[in-house]
């Protein structure tokens, strides 16, 4: 059994986000699927934007390509939303990668 567990913060609260190979999910998001990456964001609270990953077939690997400005702009979110998503997920999980594979 494989488990990752990331904690992430933000300014009232925190909380951890664990994966496994169990739960369907590859523990490395660069092997997740468009819907891992769709289930990854519902999990950690993101329902309604979770469809704009899906909507425009962002896989691991394309999430780990992106950007700031992608996540800002190019999947049409809200500002605030979009911002949490990409400082707190989107690079950890970008930056979690890059060292287990360095």
């Amino acid at each position: 059994l494989h488990i990752i567990c990331t904690y992430f913060s933000d300014y009232s609260s925190g909380f951890a986000f664990c994966s496994s190979v169990e739960n369907g999910r590859p523990p490395d998001p660069a092997d997740w699927a468009v819907i891992d990456v769709v289930n990854y964001f519902r999990t950690a609270g993101f329902e309604e934007q979770a469809n704009a990953f899906q909507e425009q077939e962002i896989d691991g690997k394309s999430l780990l390509l992106m950007t700031r400005n992608d996540v800002l702009t190019g999947l049409s979110l809200k500002l605030g939303p979009a911002l949490k998503i990409y400082e707190y997920h989107v690079k950890p999980l970008q930056t979690q990668h890059l060292k287990n594979n360095s």
